[in-house]
Parts: structure tokens; sequence; C-alpha cells
């Protein structure tokens, strides 16, 4: 019998079948070539974008002396005894309490992390507020937090946490319980060791035969969702053949959607190529335009440093105070933690991550998911009084007294924006008095103005261009959070401007 059936109808019934066995056709990944300008052209993940916050996590052999001189990263402590002359404070340490003859991989023995719970460490960090993880896997010292074969063989000894040391796959033990909670998870990878021995003798063997496969195995083990490469400032790119293993990271890796990267791939990539570029100890970018990171430690040092005192670290409220300017300019904040060796996170530590998450509770609509709000702060004076691009307002003389009318000098001298569509978040460094003002604003009939914590629209009204509310009455136990508050503007935008 001749069938009724068109060639076409035919098509489209097999076409029909094939979707309804497979539920849908995935778009064709896009293939990325191994050249900057085909790899810069991927789209920085949105996760990242709406994440804000980050834990940076240095822990290694390092964390055995835990020892630093003023001012300085503990986690470089063996480059730094590497120069034996008598007047160098780091060797001075070292001979004192370990003796000359004390060579630097004696002390993977006494990395123990016996105390390490790696359940305690991801519920602090959920408990804070952060949405990523981002721990070593191993530092310019070479050692490893994972089994890796390539760190044996190349170093001529163990040189990894599961056969010296805790003899435990600390890396993928944090990485278990960390995803467990919903956070992203990630690593930090040196490309260069400073005394590995194909290292110091054959640069290019060392790429080839000990990072490439090394990174590879790391990643298809762990499936970071971001990698934070480092140690890179000896060679351009293409002596790392970045751009060949990238090209394998995107195309062909486990993590290849997901995954993140920073801009150390080489000495000529920072602020140039990469998903997101980085700043460590400084202010961050002002250029919103692309992704950016701050990274810094609660004081000196990332490694932990036993030698730093309380005065050393900044209070929750400098670093509430970080991360409010750096998502205002588009920027994201990664804050570093220095366990010990024995696997405890410094009760400071956890203190600051906890006060931090407190107030995120009350305020992290202001902060995730928001972006560049095309003016980051306003001063009251209209300019910064002296002060040096960056620099982080944390002496104002607020006000302590939630609900006292500042007076003078005392007035708040910024504000932080954030945006979400055409919702403006305003963010006041101590409480804004009886009055919130934002200048250069444009508003609809429709806006409501509300605080982040509290329950009801606020008064508000314009003056020449200014928005004017009108703050709740607070007693001092009534406030929602310390340190700032967060105003939420609905159908309005900022004007642009500095």
């Amino acid at each position: 019998m001749k069938s009724s059936l068109s060639l076409d109808s035919l098509t489209g019934w097999l076409a029909a079948a094939v979707l309804a066995g497979l539920g849908h056709v995935a778009p064709a990944q896009t293939q990325y070539e191994p050249r900057w300008e085909s790899l810069d052209k991927r789209p920085t993940p949105e996760w990242f974008l709406d994440a804000k916050f980050g834990i940076f996590i240095h822990w290694g052999v390092y964390s055995v002396p835990a020892w630093g001189a003023p001012k300085q990263y503990a986690e470089w402590y063996w480059n730094r005894i590497y120069d034996k002359k008598p007047n160098n404070p780091w060797w001075q340490f070292h001979v004192k309490n370990y003796g000359a003859d004390f060579e630097y991989h004696q002390f993977a023995p006494m990395f123990r992390c016996e105390l390490f719970n790696p359940e305690q460490w991801a519920d602090i960090f959920a408990r804070s507020g952060a949405k990523y993880v981002v721990p070593t896997s191993k530092h310019h010292e070479g050692y490893c937090l994972w089994p890796s074969e390539h760190a044996n063989k190349t170093w001529g000894r163990p040189w990894n946490s599961v056969e010296v040391g805790p003899k435990r796959d600390l890396l993928g033990e944090l990485g278990e319980a960390v995803r467990k909670r919903g956070l992203k998870y990630g690593f930090y990878y040196s490309l260069y060791e400073w005394y590995n021995p194909l290292w110091l003798t054959n640069r290019q063997r060392y790429v080839d035969e000990h990072m490439t496969p090394q990174f590879k195995d790391v990643v298809t083990r762990y499936r970071p969702a971001i990698i934070f490469a480092d140690g890179e400032w000896d060679m351009p790119s293409k002596d790392w053949r970045s751009e060949e293993l990238l090209a394998w990271l995107f195309n062909e890796s486990p993590c290849r959607e997901e995954v993140v990267i920073n801009d150390r791939w080489g000495k000529d990539c920072r602020h140039k190529h990469g998903g997101y570029y980085t700043t460590e100890y400084a202010a961050g970018l002002k250029d919103a335009s692309h992704p950016w990171e701050e990274s810094r430690g609660m004081a000196y040092s990332y490694g932990y440093n036993r030698a730093e005192a309380i005065d050393d670290y900044k209070t929750a409220r400098e670093f509430i105070y970080i991360l409010c300017d750096l998502v205002s300019r588009g920027g994201n904040l990664l804050l570093d933690i220095g366990p010990t060796a024995d696997g405890r996170i410094p009760v400071i530590m956890q203190q600051r991550l906890l006060e931090i998450g407190d107030w995120l509770r009350v305020n992290g609509e202001a902060i995730y998911g928001t972006r560049y709000a095309g003016r980051s702060c306003q001063w009251s004076e209209g300019k910064r009084p002296g002060q040096q691009y960056g620099e982080y307002m944390v002496k104002f003389n607020l006000m302590e007294q939630v609900g006292q009318q500042p007076k003078g000098e005392l007035a708040v001298k910024q504000m932080w924006f954030t945006k979400k569509g055409r919702t403006v978040y305003a963010i006041t460094p101590g409480w804004p008095g009886r009055q919130l003002v934002v200048r250069d604003i444009k508003v609809s009939p429709g806006t409501q103005v509300t605080m982040l914590g509290r329950a009801g629209a606020l008064s508000h009204r314009l003056d020449n261009g200014r928005l004017v509310v009108e703050t709740p009455a607070l007693g001092p136990e009534e406030a929602p959070c310390q340190h700032a508050f967060a105003f939420k503007i609905t159908e309005a935008e900022l004007i642009p401007g500095e």
C-alpha cells in the first residue's frame, strides 16, 4: 500500500520521537582553541558573578613552623630560610627553634592534622555566608593535599598528604563536606615549585612531565568549580603551555561547563587574560567591565603566622566594609584563613567569619546576585576627604548608639550601592541618622523604600534630585544587624558617576 506520509512529515515525526525519547537535544558545546583570542571569549559562569564572597585557605607544610617576619607571608617560610645570612630574621628563627641542620622537608611528618574535622570547617564556611571555598591544593613548596604520584616522582620522596603527614586526602575530604552544604568548591594551584629538582634543571620538562599531567589529575579527581592559579611570574604563558591546558579544561575536562579561572597563567596574563582578574592585599579594581576578585588574609599573612597578635587582625566590621566596597565596584572578596598544622581553624578566624555571616543573613540580598549600579559610592562632601583611592573607611567616628542623630563630623561619610535590575541597594557604614539622602537617582511613582531586616515601607520624598528617606526610629536593641545597614529602593536607577 502506498504510504500517505510525506518525506517532510516523516522527518518531523522522527525528530519528535527523538525529542520524546531524549527529553531535549542539547546545543553543541562551544569548542575553544588554544589561543587567548579564543579562550577569552568564554563567558565567566554566572555563579561566580552572583557569589561575591568566598573563603581562601592556605594550609600545608608551612603550617608547622607557622611563622613569618612582621607583615610578611608565613607560607613563604621555605623560600625565606633559603637565605642563610646571619641577619635574615627567618633564618635566625629557624636556627634557634629547629637547628641549622633541620631541612624543610622534615616538617612534613609534623603536619599531622589530627584535629581536622571537615564537617566542622564546612559548617563554619556555610554560616559565614561564603558561597565558594578555595583551598591550596599545593603551594609553591609543591606539597600536595591529595595523593599526587607526580609530586612523589619528581621530588624523589613522598610529598603528599596521603603518604606523609596526616595520611589523609585533605582536598577530597573537605570538598565532600563543603559541597554537601551547597557551596562551590575549587582550589588554588601553583604552577611553579621553588625547589622541585625538575624545575631547577629543565623547566620545559617540568611543564610537560610534571605540571601538566598533575594539573589534569587534580582537576579530573575533584571537578573544581573555580581554579586560582599562581606562581606564574617566571615565564610567559606560552612557555607554561597555558593556552593548551585551558583549552583542555574548557573543552574536555569534567568541570568544563562550571569552572571559573583567574588571570595567573603566565607573566603576560594578569589583568589581560582569564575569567576574572585578581588583586591581593590591595584595593581591588575600579573597572567593573570584567569580573575581578580581591584576596587577603585576616591579618598580614595568608598562612597561619603564630607571631601575629590581636592588633594585626582586622575586625569583622572592617571586613564587612571591605566586602561592601568591593561588591559596589563589581568585585568579589576571597577572604583567607590559615589553619594550624593540627587541623584547626584559629578561633579568632572562626569568630570573624561568623560575624560576617550574621550580617549577611540580614543583608545578603544587597550583596548576592547584584551588579555594579553605575556608581559605587556617595560621599556626603561630594568627594573623598583626603583619602587615597581604595582605602577602607573604618575610622568614621560613627555614632555607635543606634537611633541617635549624628552631628557635624560624626555624620556618615559614605554610602555604597549595588543593584538587581531596577532595584537599587544603598548600604551605609553605621547608622545614617534620621534621614537617608541619596543624590542623583531616578525614581518612579511606584518606588518603595525598605530597610533589610525590618518590615514595612519607609516614607520618602524627592527634594531637588535627592531621594530623602525617613529612617525608622530604633532603640539600641532593635537594629536588625550591626556595622552597616542596607536600604532597598525599587523601581529606581542611579545616575552614573564617580
